[in-house]
This record gives C-alpha cells, structure tokens and sequence, in this order.
C-alpha cells in the first residue's frame, strides 16, 4: 500500500481529468444534464454512475471524498459544509427515538451540546463516560438500546488519547453498537482510527485536512453502507460542500503528510521546551512521558499531533498577558494550519461560564492552548520566551 504521502498526491484521483487537467477542476454546476430520457432511467436503476443535482454530488467533492478515504483505509467518505454538519447528520442518521448513545466526556463540546440538547428532544438518551474508563463504558451500554459511542482522540483541550482497541472490544461485545471517533486532532496521518476499530472517523477539515484557515468542510469516512445511508441524508437536510472549497481542499491535502510531520516535530520540541520552564505549571502534550496517555499514543499514533496545551503561573489575568505578549502566535480559535494560532479556552470557549463553573469542568484561566504552525521552530520558541519575559519579566526565563 503507498506511503501517506504518495496517498495524499494521487489517492483517488482519476489519472485522465476534463480537459487533461492535471489538477481536479472546479465543476460549479448545480444541475447537470441528461442525453435522453433512457439514461436518466439507466441512472435511476442504478446501472449509470453520474451528478444529477448539485444537492446529491459534485464531482469536484466526489474527488475530494475518494483521496481523504483513500488516507484515512475507508471503503467511502462523505463531505460536508463543516465538521458539525458532517456529525450531526450523521448522528440523525444513526439514531432514532428511543435510542441510547454513549459520549466520552472529553469529546468535542459542541457534539456533547447537540446530543444532550438537540437529541433529547426527538427522545435519544445519553450517558457521559470518563475517558480510559473501559469498565465504566461497557457498563454504560444498554443492550437493545444503545447504537453509538462517540469519543475524540486526541481530545481538546488537554489531549487525552482514548484506547480505541479497547472501545472497540466494547463494541465488539454488542452487533448493534457502532463507534465514531472525532479524528481532526490526529489526522489520517497520525492516526488511522478505522484500522484501529472505529466504524466511522470524523475530521473537521477546517483543521488540518485543508490547512491553510480558508475553508470550512467536514468528513465522515467508514463502510461504504454506512456512508451512503449518511450521503443519503446529507442530500435531505443539504449541508453539502460547495465546490470551490473542495477544490481548496484537495490542495490543502495533497501537502497534509508534509505539514503533519512539520507540525509533530516542532510541537514536540515547543512541549519539552515548556515543560521546563519556570513560568509553567504543567503541559499537556501526548508525547511527553508526562502525559497519563503517552503510552497509549506512542503504541496507536504515528506522531503525536501540533496542539499543546499548558497551564502558566497566575490565574486568567497572567495568562492573557502572556497571550497578549505573542508577536508570531496569532490569538484566534481553531487549529492545524500553517500559522501558529494561541488561546485561553477560559475566554475564547467558556467565556458565558464563572471561573468557578470553568475549573468544576476542567478548564483553569491559566490554561492556554497553543496550536502550532509550520514556522521555524527556533523563531516559535524565541517568540514564547519573549512573551514570557514581557508578561512575567527577565526572571522568567529557564533556571
């Protein structure tokens, strides 16, 4: 099988293109035309692949989906107008009245809001499980009942790695279960959560997968009957990916193996730099032996992502002077792009909630997450040090 970085070039592209283009055009239409009515009947019955609406396909999507399944070892993948829409609607497809679905407390915040606000409505319960607790999650499971356990690995913001051999021999115990794991974190590149027992792997490609801050997108990859019933459902609710962002999204993969490698090596070196500094209480970074996961991580992931999380000296007034202080790090959400972003998840995500509301769930004002670029790692560091002894002063530095 070819390397991550041949798959992220040619995997699932088609060797002709319109017009011998080298790279995948941008179709923008929204309809496309029949040459008779016998082969619109061809198509109905099944015997003619092709776009009839632009709501059911595009071909400049399709491309897109068959290079993130042919990285992520999928039989189909299915994009969307953003990672939520690509979990949500993958959630309504899974799930109907009367179920029950099992989420990790770590998982993304605004999946756990949509199944325990939204779900709830149409009569899905729920349970919350601790990560790591395979105990906890087989007891959780109600036989009957429940359909789906949904984690992330890694998590956000402290990067907790969920054993997913582990979930998968839960799930193994019950035939109705199926596991979805919330993969942007990790990347295809990192992590291949399918081969590691997942039945579906979800990325928000506005991360990593496009790379670059300039595209919203969402995919969910896995069996091919899964997806199609997914792929269906997309076409009824309509949060399809318009095709100028696939098309953008298509470049940003073709370099993901190149960028993910940077990414790993350069957090890595930013994470033991932290850890020993005198103005950092604790960092949160899977490939460090500090980490309560690292031994998961090094035995399921190929790298260990570029997101590290620490907490800083002080409380929420300390460490938004030391965000402040950054020259190179950009203060923004999100992450996996070319630029090093930072944030205080106490501002930027809990903000509507009191210090005392935040730690009760785990997120401290001193906690900042830094959500490294492709720049030079020696510049990175020079410009945190800086920080630190702009927000702190000269004595902050390493002693």
């Amino acid at each position: 099988m070819p390397k991550d970085s041949t798959l992220a070039v040619h995997g699932g592209e088609e060797r002709r293109k319109a017009h011998d283009s080298v790279t995948t055009p941008i179709i923008c239409s929204a309809t496309y035309a029949f040459r008779d009515t016998a082969e619109i009947v061809r198509y109905f019955e099944g015997h003619l692949e092709r776009e009839e609406y632009g709501r059911y396909g595009n071909p400049t999507v399709r491309a897109a989906e068959r290079k993130i399944a042919a990285l992520e070892g999928a039989e189909d993948c299915a994009l969307f107008a953003s990672g939520m829409a690509a979990v949500t609607t993958a959630l309504f497809e899974l799930l109907k009245s009367g179920d029950h679905v099992i989420l990790t407390s770590d998982c993304y915040r605004r999946t756990r809001q949509f199944v325990r606000t939204f779900l709830s409505r149409f009569g899905v319960s729920h349970t919350l499980v601790e990560p790591g607790d395979s105990a906890a999650l087989a007891a959780a499971v109600q036989p009957g009942k429940t359909r789906l356990i949904v984690s992330e690995s890694p998590t956000n913001p402290y990067l907790r790695v969920a054993d997913l051999r582990a979930l998968a021999k839960v799930r193994d115990r019950f035939p109705s279960v199926n596991v979805l794991i919330d993969s942007t974190f990790a990347t295809p590149v990192n992590q291949r959560s399918l081969e590691l027992g997942a039945d579906l792997s979800l990325q928000s490609c506005t991360k990593y997968l496009a790379g670059h801050n300039d595209v919203l997108a969402g995919a969910i990859s896995g069996r091919a009957p899964l997806i199609a019933a997914i792929r269906d459902l997309r076409g009824v609710l309509g949060g399809v990916l318009d095709p100028h962002a696939a098309y953008l999204l298509t470049r940003g993969l073709k370099t993901l193996s190149l960028r993910v490698e940077r990414h790993n090596r350069t957090a890595l070196q930013i994470a033991q730099w932290l850890e020993s500094h005198r103005r950092v209480r604790r960092v949160f970074y899977p490939g460090l032996p500090s980490h309560p996961d690292h031994g998961i991580a090094r035995e399921q992931m190929k790298g260990f992502g570029g997101v590290v999380s620490f907490l800083v000296e002080g409380g929420l007034r300390e460490a938004s002077r030391f965000v402040d202080a950054c020259n190179l790090a950009t203060i923004a959400p999100s992450l996996g792009a070319v630029e090093t972003l930072i944030e205080q998840p106490a501002l930027m995500s809990y903000f509507e909630l009191t210090s005392e509301e935040r730690a009760a769930i785990g997120i401290h004002d001193n906690l900042i997450r830094l959500a490294v670029g492709i720049e030079d790692p020696e510049d990175l560091i020079g410009d945190l040090a800086q920080a630190f002894d702009a927000s702190y002063g000269a004595s902050s530095r390493q002693g």
